[in-house]
């Protein structure tokens, strides 16, 4: 049984605006931090943004203003908008699902992923 399960990704022009989807299960809503990560060809997975299980955010500086993390109680969903994209930002879009451990967050669980291509 999947934890984790993204949607929305997709094809988009420069300066275009797309929203991932992550649906948890509430086990994992109510305990974990949901946060976004991304990997581009030839490069290291990287942190997007987080959103801890009170609501704390945190956003990698490269889309600081641009993309918003959010979460949906009901839904038992996280959500990632982004906004004014750029080529930069094509990439696999992974959801993770993330402990606190001794300050630092360790991912326990990993969605599928979801392609990101921006391009005109």
């Amino acid at each position: 049984q999947e934890q984790l399960v993204e949607s929305g990704g997709g094809l988009v022009q420069p300066g275009g605006s797309l929203r991932l989807s992550c649906a948890a299960s509430v086990e994992i809503f109510r305990i974990y931090a949901l946060g976004w990560y991304r990997q581009a060809p030839g490069k290291e997975r990287e942190l997007v943004a987080r959103i801890s299980p009170g609501g704390k955010t945190e956003y990698a500086h490269s889309i600081e203003g641009r993309f918003t993390i959010s979460k949906d109680n009901a839904k038992t969903t996280a959500y990632l908008q982004m906004n004014n994209l750029t080529p930069e930002d094509t990439a696999v879009y992974y959801c993770s699902a993330a402990l606190l451990l001794e300050d630092n967050y360790r991912n326990i669980f990993w969605g599928q992923g979801t392609q990101v291509t921006v391009s005109s």
